[in-house]
């Protein structure tokens, strides 16, 4: 029997310098819903849903290869944001259209995903994966 966590929710804290575009882009185009929002005499901050969450630790020759597969080379930083979409192409493109750069359109990996790789608001490096299945 799997023992219950501790841990009740992971949430990833983002610090952006365009608070505006960062809530529109993670909002309102790839469409994490709001969960709550409050601001201080300092400033703002918006809980979005992000689905299940999961704490993925690498060591770096993973890390490596994983930009080798996805990228080609290595690129990304110690933190590295993965969403799981339906179509990857499709929110790949969205994303760019609204000012995500693409850094590395869907490949196919060896894990049986199609992953793309964005640099986005925020200063967030993300991969859109959509899982394939043990058929395809």
């Amino acid at each position: 029997m799997i023992e219950p966590s501790p841990v009740r929710q992971l949430r990833l804290v983002v610090t952006a310098d365009d608070y505006d575009e960062a809530l529109r882009f993670y909002r309102d185009v790839l469409g994490l819903p709001e969960r709550a929002a409050f601001s201080s005499p300092d400033g703002r901050v918006t809980i979005l849903e992000a689905g299940l969450a999961t704490l993925e630790i690498t060591d770096p020759g993973h890390a490596e290869y994983i930009d080798e597969v996805e990228v080609g080379r290595r690129v990304a930083g110690h933190i590295r944001v993965a969403f799981e979409v339906d179509d990857a192409p499709a929110v790949t493109a969205t994303l760019a259209d609204a000012g995500a750069t693409v850094i590395a359109e869907p490949t196919r990996t060896p894990w049986n995903s199609l992953n793309s790789r964005l640099a986005a608001p925020g200063h967030l490096q993300l991969t859109l994966f959509t899982e394939l299945g043990e058929d395809a």
